[in-house]
């Protein structure tokens, strides 16, 4: 009888956050080992009234998986004020804090808190109609981990907790989180201690936590990895460059990104005329979840200078929006636990690299053997200038030999390599209980 697995994750298509890449990709990988796949996520609505939707995602989650959506009962993502209540808008300050004590009397988690319960008896629910013999929650909210923890403790289910984010760790400052909301640290020591096994995206991350919790044994790194969609992400050498080079940049920018800094750099390249005038760096993404800040100011003040944003791009066809560029920009928030899943699609292209981010980062370490990868020196305009400089160089100068064998460097990173070792060590557990 094949396995049947209860996933977990408040982020799944057609959400368009960033962790919702990770949950589709594993919930495929599972599929196509011949597991019986329930996801548990929420409305739909939630998504389209906060941080948006992609539906093309929906279109590439695998035949047969079964798509439960709880509502969380929270009020929080309800951005239409028509269906506001009165005491919320007129009372906002006061609505906030009840708000709170709704989440935190069920679940240590502000905002996500309260989908608690409500996930636990649809687990308990799914069970009951098919028993399920692994669970997986993947992470932020943490409230996902709950839905297998409640299966382990009533019907010994065992369970993965998978870090896309941490929970304690502040990843950009490398401190940890410190807390105002009671029993959070004693409900993770919790979880952690009945979790079969514990994944995290880099080793730095991994390495904390087998620090700070012990557990070394049960903690594994499944990095991100990328994602094969309708376009194949391997694109050949763009012709024309000898028209100008064109870099590129796909994300979110959010605002530890250092678009300000990349910005201010291109124009000082510009000036010196070591970046050409017909040379441009061409934006694709979400200005953070509104569209506003200092990112949204700094390339609105770029336009003249061979600074194009074009907004977000889907994903199922983003091999033919690489398929424009010649080089690319792999900017990041600094921290020494930072990768980002970008770094791994950007290797898959075999686009020659500038990383705009501070060489301690943990995507360095993915990225400083790829061919023909720049890193800047620090986040210095100057420093950032001299990268994109000696960027342009190699990027007008590859030859289609030289992207093939890039593109087979990349190739490592796809992301089912990454979890094939996972799923067959979690089937030789589940198939051992039995």
């Amino acid at each position: 009888m094949r396995p049947h697995l209860l996933y977990t994750a408040w982020s799944f298509p057609p959400s368009r956050a960033g962790g919702v890449y990770r949950a589709l990709a594993t919930v495929n990988a599972f599929a196509a080992d011949g597991w019986d796949v329930t996801v548990l996520t929420v409305p739909r609505e939630i998504f389209e009234s906060s941080t948006g939707v992609d539906a093309s995602l929906e279109e590439q989650l695998a035949s047969g998986v079964r798509v439960l959506r709880v509502d969380p009962g929270s009020t929080a993502h309800l951005s239409d004020l028509h269906r506001w209540s009165r005491f919320r808008a007129r009372n906002i300050e006061m609505w906030r804090g009840v708000e709170r004590m709704r989440d935190l009397l069920r679940f240590p988690e502000l905002t996500y808190g309260r989908w608690r319960p409500r996930l636990e008896r649809a687990a308990a629910a799914v069970h009951a109609q098919r028993p399920v013999d692994l669970a997986i929650g993947t992470a932020n909210p943490n409230v996902d981990f709950t839905a297998g923890a409640h299966l382990s403790r009533r019907f010994g289910v065992p369970y993965v907790m998978d870090y896309r984010d941490a929970w304690g760790l502040d990843v950009f400052t490398g401190e940890a989180l410190g807390s105002l909301v009671p029993g959070r640290a004693r409900t993770e020591r919790r979880l952690l201690a009945g979790a079969a096994e514990i994944w995290f995206v880099n080793e730095p991350i991994r390495a904390w936590h087998a620090q700070n919790f012990g557990l070394a044994e049960r903690m594994h790194v499944v990095a991100n990895g990328y994602d094969e969609y309708e376009v194949p992400l391997a694109v050949p050498v763009r012709p024309g460059r000898d028209e100008g080079v064109v870099f590129g940049y796909i994300g979110t920018m959010s605002d530890q990104v250092p678009v300000e800094p990349l910005v201010r750099a291109w124009r000082l390249a510009r000036e010196r005329g070591t970046i050409a005038a017909a040379d441009r760096l061409v934006i694709h993404g979400y200005v953070g979840h509104s569209g506003t800040g200092t990112a949204a100011d700094a390339l609105a003040e770029a336009a003249g200078d061979g600074v194009i944003f074009r907004g977000p791009v889907s994903k199922s066809r983003i091999g033919e929006t690489y398929a424009g560029f010649d080089a690319l920009v792999l900017a990041l928030g600094t921290g020494k636990y930072v990768t980002s899943g970008k770094v791994y699609e950007y290797a898959a292209t075999g686009i020659p690299i500038v990383s705009v981010h501070d060489p301690g980062n943990a995507a360095t370490d993915v990225v400083r053997d790829a061919p023909g990868w720049v890193g800047t020196r620090s986040l210095a305009p100057e420093d950032i200038a001299d990268a994109l400089i000696a960027m342009a160089g190699i990027a007008a100068r590859q030859t289609p030999e030289e992207r093939a064998a890039a593109q087979q460097w990349g190739a490592q990173f796809a992301r089912r390599a990454q979890l094939v070792p996972r799923i067959d060590a979690l089937r030789g557990l589940v198939e051992g209980a039995a």
